[in-house]
């Protein structure tokens, strides 16, 4: 499936010094017969140097210069894949963004909402093991947390630690979101793209369905997933273990708002799934992706391969050997 490739190819610049070579020793030899003439005598010094062979000079710096460009080579690392390593996934680019405002730790989803978050999200990995996921949290700002990869194991330890803390700006920054999860797909690459936005919708983020808009255009399906209830619930504090306060001193009741992200699914013909049961709504999504168009893509960093820099270092070897041993004398006949 895959051919020969260099490992480091920007070793091969180094080749571009084999002109700056020759020209460097052009200088040097017409610099040292401009010596040889200041010397004295031209028939003397010729009588002195009559043993001397210029062109066993040459022989030796193109010897030299061969050994050079064959060094260069190898650096480069010549190799191949073995193309019985080759593992060969059929999956979709997925990014998750979850909402880890401050309004996620409302209790009216039981323990709260980015707990119950994360349970989905965990599930949700699990039933789509040939994906290549990619993870962003967003409240007043938004973070790329992980770049697509195929280790999911990094996803969830990732996960663990997505809490408020992580972003010191508050709020519901969707719009951000969603294009900091554009930027983590490889636009290079023509394979599925969807998004999956985890929030309880709390935004007065009036460019969100604009900008969905416009990244449906592109190609790009966002599927929203609404946590959280129209009753609404209290915000506990994660350290005092108390009820959060406006700046009035009275209780903060945090509500889901469905709408933005019902209008964020349907610009982008996604699906909105309300988060009231995990099993369900991965169920759910799962049925929504799966007629997504899914392309073959190479796992490189699975891949074993073969190196073959020794089909140059040994006749690099070589010319440096044969210009060791040639001398730059003329064989002297005795009579």
């Amino acid at each position: 499936m895959f051919g020969f490739q260099f490992q480091y190819p920007l070793a091969l610049w180094l080749l571009a010094a084999l002109p700056l070579l020759v020209i460097l020793f052009i200088l040097y030899q017409v610099k040292k017969r401009k010596a040889v003439k200041k010397i004295g005598d031209p028939i003397l010094v010729n009588a002195l140097h009559k043993n001397h062979s210029p062109l066993k000079v040459i022989l030796k710096f193109v010897f030299l210069l061969i050994a050079f460009a064959l060094g260069c080579i190898a650096l480069a690392n010549l190799r191949k894949p073995e193309e019985t390593t080759n593992d060969v996934r059929k999956g979709i680019d997925v990014v998750l963004a979850l909402d880890v405002s401050n309004s996620m730790l409302a209790t009216d989803i039981a323990p709260d909402r980015l707990t119950k978050s994360k349970e989905f999200i965990s599930q949700l990995i699990k039933g789509m093991p040939d994906n290549r996921l990619s993870l962003v949290v967003f409240a007043g700002h938004a973070y790329v947390q992980l770049p697509l990869t195929y280790d999911h194991n990094a996803v969830r330890m990732f996960l663990s630690t997505a809490t408020p803390a992580l972003v010191s700006a508050q709020g519901t920054a969707i719009t951000e979101a969603l294009q900091k999860s554009e930027n983590a797909f490889n636009t290079s690459e023509e394979r599925y793209k969807t998004i999956v936005l985890i929030s309880d919708g709390e935004t007065h983020d009036a460019e969100a369905v604009n900008t969905a808009k416009e990244m449906a255009g592109r190609g790009i399906l966002i599927n929203t997933i609404g946590v959280g209830s129209e009753e609404g619930g209290f915000i506990i504090d994660p350290i005092s273990k108390i009820k959060k306060l406006d700046a009035s001193g009275n209780v903060v009741l945090s509500r889901l708002e469905e709408e933005t992200l019902k209008n964020i699914a349907q610009v982008t013909r996604g699906t909105y799934i309300r988060l009231n049961n995990a099993d369900g709504a991965v169920k759910d999504l799962e049925t929504t992706l799966s007629s997504a168009e899914k392309k073959a893509f190479i796992d490189l960093s699975l891949l074993s391969y073969q190196s073959y820099y020794w089909w140059f270092c040994i006749p690099m070897l070589l010319f440096l050997l044969i210009e060791i041993f040639i001398p730059d004398r003329k064989k002297t006949v005795k009579a």
